[in-house]
């Protein structure tokens, strides 16, 4: 067979892989988790089917605090972290439009003219130019075609990072904003036992005027008022400082903003049994790790595809000559059409160590899923665990804050009839103060863990 008639195959086998366009490198499938059916501390849950582009609404509502809800509206607005994961995704948005550009030809035009003197005459002449250029890099090995596929998961991943965000600084601002108002509270009943321990300290003063008690008394009637004045001050440093990060959070300097106390509890909501399970439905975060494994996917094939030789196709016509009239007539035509083939002899191992680098980094994101999803079971449960155990538990407490405050009661009518001393009464008081601390407490991390819970499930459910 000659030279010759070996063209037209060649030929044909070229426009065949053209056409065919074959992708280098493994196609993407989704990596596979032992999900369980349903959570440990929840039997009735559901296994979860993806839907994390689902609207997640206002879920802060749920709360019934108006001043919340304002907050949140000002979060969303003008939030600095917010506002930059939303350029990060514009930026992921224009990444991927670069990418899809290369699947079409270049166009374009050029157009000059020269002033120059011949060196056989003498002679000024002017010399007219005008071409169009026309070039297509034949995807033909999938390179453009993986950079998409890279670029939209990449895409994907930044929209599902930015809700992510957004999820996490709304539940961050709601973790603030209930920490805050469960402050005012404390305040109030610090307030109240700074002024009942005032009034003890003023009626020990007078008995011991009188010589019903002895000096010890005053002393200890004494401090335990100013032991509730440190703590009183102690609570409205934290106040202030969640006060602090919630501004910071909306982006407002801290200075210039204040929030009223809070007159009222917020709705502490509880998670209805038998709700479907939303975990991997709603949750931005396992999105985002899931479709960079996509991104990661597609950069193999990048990496393997730079084995190939590339194929550009490129093409110009034009004019050429003397005179400005005949500068686009006939005589004057130029043109080429050809195709042009590159192909990398010898790169010193470079493009061995780019695809076992891509693969490593595929391995490294698939890990990295893993982790997020087990993660997110592990929020999900620890907090419904602490739904219904801090259920429990602040109404023993609330019991036990019902039993101190009667008995200080009653100490407090002994003391004033003289029947006991005044340890009796600050024991009586500690006893209360005690309790009505630890119910606070549990009532705070009550409001925590049921944002926890929400933005563990991905927003509202």
């Amino acid at each position: 067979m000659t030279a010759l008639s070996t063209r037209p195959a060649l030929a044909a086998c070229l426009m065949a892989m053209v056409l065919a366009g074959c992708a280098i490198g493994p196609d993407y499938t989704k990596p596979k988790m032992d999900i369980p059916a349903a959570y440990k501390e929840d039997g009735r849950w559901k296994s979860a089917s993806p839907q994390d582009a689902s609207p997640r609404g206002d879920w802060w509502t749920v709360y019934q605090d108006p001043q919340l809800d304002s907050l949140m509206d000002t979060l969303n607005r003008q939030s600095p972290t917010i506002a930059q994961a939303e350029a990060n995704y514009r930026q992921a948005r224009a990444l991927l439009d670069q990418a899809e550009a290369s699947l079409w030809p270049t166009l374009g035009v050029t157009a000059s003219k020269s002033h120059g003197v011949s060196t056989a005459g003498g002679n000024v002449s002017n010399q007219y130019n005008l071409a169009a250029t026309a070039s297509w890099e034949v995807d033909l090995w999938g390179t453009v075609r993986r950079a998409v596929e890279a670029g939209s998961a990449k895409e994907a991943a930044s929209a599902a990072q930015l809700e992510s965000i957004r999820l996490s600084s709304q539940a961050q601002l709601a973790t603030a904003y209930l920490q805050l108002v469960v402050a005012d509270v404390q305040l109030r009943q610090l307030q109240d036992s700074e002024a009942n321990l005032l009034q003890n300290l003023q009626l020990t003063r007078n008995q011991f005027a009188v010589g019903m008690v002895s000096d010890d008394s005053v002393a200890q009637a004494e401090s335990s008022w100013k032991t509730a004045q440190a703590a009183r001050v102690d609570k409205q440093l934290s106040r202030a400082q969640l006060e602090h990060a919630i501004a910071a959070a909306l982006g407002v300097a801290p200075a210039s903003f204040a929030l009223p106390a809070s007159k009222a509890l917020p709705h502490l909501p509880q998670l209805p049994p038998g709700l479907p399970s939303t975990l991997l439905e709603r949750r931005p975060d396992i999105a985002a790790a899931e479709r960079a494994v996509a991104e990661a996917n597609a950069e193999i094939g990048i990496a393997k595809a730079a084995y190939f030789p590339t194929l550009t196709l490129s093409a110009s016509a034009g004019y050429k000559g003397s005179s400005f009239a005949d500068w686009v007539s006939l005589p004057n035509r130029i043109w080429s059409l050809g195709p042009q083939l590159a192909l990398t002899l010898f790169d010193g191992g470079l493009r061995r160590a780019q695809t076992a680098a891509a693969i490593a980094s595929y391995d490294a994101s698939v890990a990295s899923y893993r982790q997020t999803v087990l993660s997110a079971f592990q929020a999900v449960e620890d907090n419904l665990s602490a739904q219904s155990l801090l259920q429990e538990e602040a109404q023993y407490q609330q019991s036990a804050l019902q039993a101190a405050q009667r008995a200080e009661g009653i100490t407090q009518n002994q003391y004033r009839a003289g029947v006991v001393s005044y340890l009796n009464v600050l024991t009586a008081q500690n006893s209360r103060i005690s309790a009505e601390t630890t119910l606070w407490s549990v009532k705070n991390r009550q409001y925590t863990a049921s944002v926890a819970l929400v933005s563990a499930l991905g927003g509202k459910w």
